[in-house]
């Protein structure tokens, strides 16, 4: 079936189209529509100039959200009880996300759905690069870069990173597979409880099927029609208990229990599309699995210290993870706009561990406090400056031993544009350091 006769029979085809909100996830959507043909308008209260360059090069137009529209597209970011979408569905139209966008424009294209409140990420990652190594073309997006819509006409697989966000809006979604990492609590200021959270990650089973495979970790009860598949991040095995490998034999970035998930899921689709389970193939590619960048990423060593790059952990189960991985004495760097984490467990994995807390950003030294460890603050000029003076600082407290682990609890929203920013601006700052000490007579 080509692009548009998926556009016609999925039922977007001719549809007066609203894309409402831009960035990374509404450009994507916006280039795949044009390559299929379909006209959209957007709407989006602050459009970047990147924004506006794609729309006029694509020559969509601003769209009128008083106008009726049969579909509406929405970036994750936007709530769904904005009261444009709510106004916006009054009026008629569905509102939908890119995910559920792309598994209706290519129902034949097989993904597997991975969400949690931490793991997420590099779980997916990992999915797409076993796959790879057992021929399967398989491509990762979502809510990580890029965006779903922009991997889903080059793969043969697709895995999807999937947030609490993207799954408020997937009607109809139906996974093969699909790996729930977790349950903590994150994201109140959005869904207001943890039970509203829980539905929204919930949502990634909603659609399955007897047939489907569910993947979650041990203990944790989910109603579902889909087959249950529990792993274990003390025991790396296939769905037979075959142990593929030891946790012992995964590289340090790399999370034992994203690994235990990933090996079931890769052979979960591997046996949905009738290819060879090769066991071996599957325990070289952990051996050799890479961190995905600014998750528990070693970014420089200097002397005996390791600098560990988690910018990406503001959950607290994802910051308790680093801490509990990152090999003591740790000198742990606290900082940016705090978005509520619960900070007693932070405060018990830490103890033994953390030898000192380097306070950054716009409350960093409220979070330290609450914390209860012994701290110092830093400050700069900006983002990079901040940065450059708490590597430094965190260098100083650790006696040519140890880790200084970018952990920071807080969002990155204060000092930078995002998680990435803040841990390139991390690294640089580590490799700096790297530099002086080699320079050094």
């Amino acid at each position: 079936m080509n692009g548009q006769q998926d556009v016609e029979q999925s039922g977007i085809g001719n549809l007066k189209v609203l894309i409402y909100g831009l960035g990374r996830s509404g450009r994507g959507a916006a280039r795949f529509l044009a390559a299929e043909g379909q006209r959209a308008e957007w709407h989006d209260a602050r459009p970047s100039e990147e924004d506006l360059t794609l729309m006029d090069a694509l020559h969509f137009e601003r769209g009128d959200v008083g106008s009726r529209y049969q579909t509406v597209v929405a970036a994750p970011g936007v709530p769904i009880d904005h009261p444009d979408l709510l106004a916006l569905h009054s009026r008629g139209a569905e509102i939908i996300g890119e995910v559920a966008l792309a598994a209706r424009l290519r129902p034949a294209l097989p993904i597997v759905g991975v969400t949690g409140t931490a793991g997420k990420g590099g779980t997916t990652v990992l999915i797409a690069s076993l796959l790879r190594a057992c021929g399967v073309a398989a491509r990762e997006g979502g809510n990580i870069d890029p965006p779903l819509l922009d991997v889903v006409n080059t793969a043969e697989v697709a895995v999807a990173e999937l947030s609490s966000f993207q799954l408020e809006r997937v009607p109809g979604l139906r996974l093969p597979v699909a790996v729930l990492t977790n349950l903590g609590v994150d994201h109140l200021d959005r869904h207001r409880t943890v039970d509203a959270y829980h539905a929204a990650k919930l949502n990634i089973t909603a659609g399955q099927q007897a047939g489907d495979v569910l993947i979650v970790p041990q203990g944790l009860t989910v109603g579902t029609r889909a087959e249950i598949r529990a792993f274990s991040a003390t025991r790396l095995t296939l769905m037979d208990g075959e142990e593929v490998l030891s946790a012992a034999e995964l590289p340090d970035s790399i999370h034992p229990a994203n690994a235990a998930a990933a090996l079931l899921a890769a052979e979960a689709m591997l046996i949905r599309l009738g290819r060879p389970v090769q066991v071996e193939v599957l325990a070289e590619a952990l051996r050799n699995a890479q961190a995905q960048v600014g998750r528990f990423e070693t970014v420089a060593q200097v002397g005996g210290v390791r600098f560990i790059n988690d910018s990406i952990a503001t959950r607290t189960i994802a910051v308790q993870a680093a801490l509990e991985r990152a090999t003591p004495p740790v000198v742990w760097l606290v900082g940016g706009r705090d978005k509520g984490a619960e900070l007693a467990p932070l405060r018990a994995a830490a103890q033994g561990r953390v030898n000192m807390v380097v306070a950054f950003g716009e409350d960093g030294e409220t979070m330290a406090r609450e914390l209860g460890l012994p701290f110092v603050t830093v400050s700069g000029a900006d983002g990079d400056a901040t940065m450059q003076a708490a590597v430094q600082t965190a260098l100083d407290g650790l006696d040519g031993e140890g880790t200084v682990l970018l952990a920071p609890v807080g969002t990155s929203f204060d000092q930078f544009r995002d998680y990435a920013q803040r841990g390139e601006s991390f690294r640089r700052a580590a490799l700096a350091l790297v530099h002086d000490a080699e320079a050094q007579p």
